[in-house]
């Protein structure tokens, strides 16, 4: 038989192949070998409010297992506009300007699928979500990155450098407040700078606010699409992943005028066609009712987080500021580390810790390879197993 040309051999598409495979898999496959605390993938390891979950349960018991409406069941959506509307006085028609997604990472592709085309630019601001990079990569489109910068012991937005970024081809700009990884939380100034940008531009907005819940030190989370001339340009991603402890429910939502959820809905039609059923009408109880739940978690991860930031400053690490998220990250350059992703790959068998080099974040490794994400939201005893590994490090050279 013939042998097929290397042309015509079934391989991944040229524009994936950066994304064959993740950071987060190596880590945790290493986690697992040695028996590491996986201080890197950012999921919790408790479960959310019970009363949640019984609805849950009841839903499957009561036959809620068959498709639901593809927008999402009526219930969960009107939940979602009314927890928007009391929150931040933003108003979405539940029937036509709410989309249920199979998590935000679904809900953050369909957006770019549905509204970006084949050549446009899409701004993004560095270090981002990994899977920005791949929807953009999945769309044809180009990517543009410009860094966050440094200021004092955390980091900023260089608004005159995503201004000047900016081209007659950008079509999207991607905004990520509370940030993953940095943990940074953007002021009032700074998403009135890319408010303005985006007006003056006239660029599509998709703000990931998955993490807009878990604020720390008395901030206040601030939709971008709240500011004056947003609303009618931004689609809002956010989920109940983090929010409630349910990340393995794939429940996130996508919210925005009409004309644009129409584009989403569009693409996301034909990647998951509907989330799952009886999750949706727990989380629309949840919305409604467990908000107290929120605030204690959000009280609680805050402890976490000075725990894990403490612990990481007695073994030498320079540690950045988190204001939300789940997430820390630190300098490995004070206990004489040079790269992150190096470090990373060892640790696990050195004193059984998992860990994230912020690297995989980014386009320009040789800025950012010193930092690495740690992720406190992890049950006491295990993060306090973590901690005694980490403060091991000295002893360990």
């Amino acid at each position: 038989m013939a042998e097929i040309a290397p042309s015509r051999r079934v391989r991944t598409v040229e524009r994936l192949r950066p994304f064959a495979s993740t950071i987060f898999a190596e880590m945790t496959a290493l986690a697992v070998t040695h028996d590491a605390v996986n201080l890197g993938q950012g999921f919790p390891d408790t479960d959310g409010p019970r009363a949640m979950l019984d609805v849950a349960r009841q839903a499957i018991a009561d036959g809620v297992n068959q498709y639901p409406p593809g927008p999402g069941m009526p219930e969960l959506r009107r939940a979602i506009a009314a927890d928007r509307a009391g929150r931040y006085g933003l108003e979405h028609d539940p029937d036509g300007e709410v989309l249920v997604t199979v998590g935000a990472t679904e809900a953050i592709s369909a957006a770019i699928l549905g509204l970006v085309e084949p050549g446009d630019e899409v701004l993004l601001t560095e270090p981002y979500y990994d899977s920005y990079a791949a929807s953009v990569a999945l769309a044809g489109a180009t990517r543009r990155t410009v860094p966050l910068t440094r200021a004092g012991s955390g980091f900023v937005l260089d608004v005159d450098a995503l201004r000047a970024a900016v081209t007659d081809r950008t079509r999207m700009l991607v905004v990520n407040t509370p940030h993953n990884p940095t943990g940074t939380v953007y002021d009032d100034d700074a998403l009135r700078s890319l408010a303005e940008l985006a007006c003056e531009r006239d660029l599509l907005v998709l703000s990931d606010e998955v993490y807009e819940h878990l604020v720390f030190d008395g901030r206040q989370h601030r939709p971008i699409a709240s500011l004056p001339g947003m609303a009618e340009r931004t689609v809002t991603v956010s989920s109940a992943a983090k929010m409630f402890n349910v990340t393995g429910w794939k429940i996130g939502w996508a919210l925005g005028p009409r004309e644009l959820i129409d584009g989403v809905r569009t693409a996301k039609q034909f990647m998951s066609f509907v989330a799952g059923a009886p999750f949706q009408p727990a989380v629309a109880y949840a919305l409604t009712h467990e908000q107290a739940w929120v605030a204690a978690q959000r009280d609680d991860l805050q402890r976490r987080r000075d725990l894990l930031s403490a612990a990481l400053t007695d073994a030498g690490f320079g540690v950045l500021d988190s204001a939300g998220t789940y997430f820390v990250c630190a300098d490995v350059t004070p206990v004489g580390v040079t790269d992150g992703v190096a470090f990373c790959r060892t640790l696990p068998e050195r004193i059984g810790v998992a860990a994230v080099p912020v690297s995989a974040f980014v386009d320009d490794l040789r800025q950012w390879n010193h930092l690495v994400r740690f992720a406190f939201c992890k049950r006491d005893d295990v993060l306090l197993e973590g901690v005694r590994r980490l403060r091991s490090l000295r002893e360990h050279g």
